[in-house]
């Protein structure tokens, strides 16, 4: 399948937390599949985000980048699922882990993972 195949047919990749897609049956588990995504968090960023955490209040400059990194790792995914011609991801599980100790400037890895299946 061509890069804009699959990035067509993605579009149309459901992606779901539970282990069914509502109103469809599942027809096939086709694979367990997953996207990462990593991310440096600007020492600007953290600096305020630290502010913030002693004073209190929410992060916004640190709540934007895991938005963010959400978004690509899940458009990834559906990637990751139509190359295979799956219609749908069950179990998606998304895991956060910082990188570099919790050291200033460090980094974010996302990964999401889930089932591959198809659908009827």
């Amino acid at each position: 399948m061509a890069d804009s195949e699959i990035d067509e047919r993605a579009k149309a990749v459901v992606l779901t937390t539970g282990y069914t897609v509502a109103g469809v049956t599942i027809e096939k588990e086709l694979d367990v599949i997953s996207a990462e995504c990593v991310y440096g968090m600007n020492i600007l960023k953290d600096f305020f985000a630290s502010v913030r955490d002693v004073v209190g209040g929410r992060s916004g400059a640190t709540q934007n980048v895991l938005r963010d990194a959400r978004k690509i790792v899940l458009d990834e995914l559906r990637n990751e699922a139509a190359a295979l011609g799956a219609d749908a991801v069950i179990g998606v599980d998304l895991d956060y882990q910082e990188l570099n100790g919790g050291q200033k400037g460090g980094m974010i890895m996302l990964v999401a993972s889930g089932t591959a299946v198809t659908t009827r």
